[in-house]
């Protein structure tokens, strides 16, 4: 079956048996998340999910169990802002879940105010790549015991819009700008997936990173009207410098999802790795126009 932007999450799990298999969602508790959760549980996948607080985790697992009655779902509570929550979470994890065969990296924050982790990270970047990548780093012996396996990493399109502020990741002398922070935390997910996937495909372990689309949920939450008109500013141009024409076309969630489901479960993916994927597809090379 052809897949694209219109793909849901549905159709993308159908005719799928994900018995025996362990899969973890972080922020699960709504958006594209909960869709992915959703979707996985129904092909018989036996679920972890993660939110940032217990009461997320306790509604989330409540809600699924309802919606998929046979499901296997149980919840952890991980704070990404918080390394020390992040260990302890995985920590939990690697006692319920011996082997891993699917890890999604779901959870993060976009175009928040300047504030810092726990541990002195600026929030987008420690949330949306750190918080994630303790989070693999720990999970990797479960990983390997449950190989083939994946990692995926959820990016976006953002990461045209900025490399990685190499001499200034935290923002400490640059003056804040939330639309780049967002970008080049994008950014730090693609790299992470390209390396992750080169040191361990050879020991079954495969990662990538994606682009979901444009999709109204509560990840816009931090956005007011003005910043419509200001995140076109800040991405007038990419990082190479040419004219930004590009413009994102918006999708429901069931399609949102779509494209991490099919990450998690596509038997095309099976010899592949450190590729960045949009629209059910292996998003072409180059800057990214197509990525929608």
């Amino acid at each position: 079956m052809g897949f694209n932007a219109e793909t849901t999450a549905d159709e993308v799990i159908q005719g799928v048996d994900l018995s025996g298999k362990t899969v973890i969602v972080t922020g699960a508790n709504s958006g594209i998340g909960f869709e992915a959760a959703r979707a996985l549980a129904s092909a018989g996948a036996e679920l972890i999910v993660t939110a940032r607080d217990r009461a997320k985790v306790e509604d989330t697992v409540a809600r699924l169990r309802e919606i998929v009655p046979r499901s296997n779902v149980q919840g952890v509570e991980m704070e990404l802002s918080s390394l020390a929550s992040v260990r302890a979470a995985a920590d939990q994890i690697r006692q319920l879940a011996p082997a891993v065969h699917i890890l999604i990296n779901n959870a993060g924050i976009m175009f928040s105010p300047f504030e810092r982790t726990k541990d002195g990270f600026e929030s987008q970047f420690g949330v949306n790549h750190l918080g994630h990548f303790v989070l693999t780093g720990r999970l990797l012996p479960n990983l390997i015991a449950g190989a083939p396996a994946r990692v995926i990493n959820v990016s976006s399109s953002a990461h045209m819009f900025s490399d990685i502020l190499w001499d200034d990741v935290n923002w400490e002398r640059t003056p804040y700008n939330k639309f780049i922070a967002y970008a080049q935390a994008k950014t730090a997910n693609v790299l992470f997936s390209v390396e992750l996937n080169r040191r361990l495909a050879g020991r079954g372990v495969r990662a990538f990173s994606l682009h979901p689309g444009g999709i109204p949920t509560n990840l816009l939450r931090f956005m007011g009207p003005d910043d419509f008109s200001g995140v076109g500013e800040a991405y007038k141009t990419i990082a190479t410098g040419e004219p930004n024409t590009y413009q994102m076309p918006m999708k429901t969630i069931p399609q949102g999802a779509a494209t991490t489901v099919w990450a998690a479960v596509a038997r095309e993916l099976s010899d592949k790795g450190g590729q960045f994927l949009s629209d059910c597809q292996i998003a072409p090379p180059g800057r990214g126009d197509r990525v929608g």
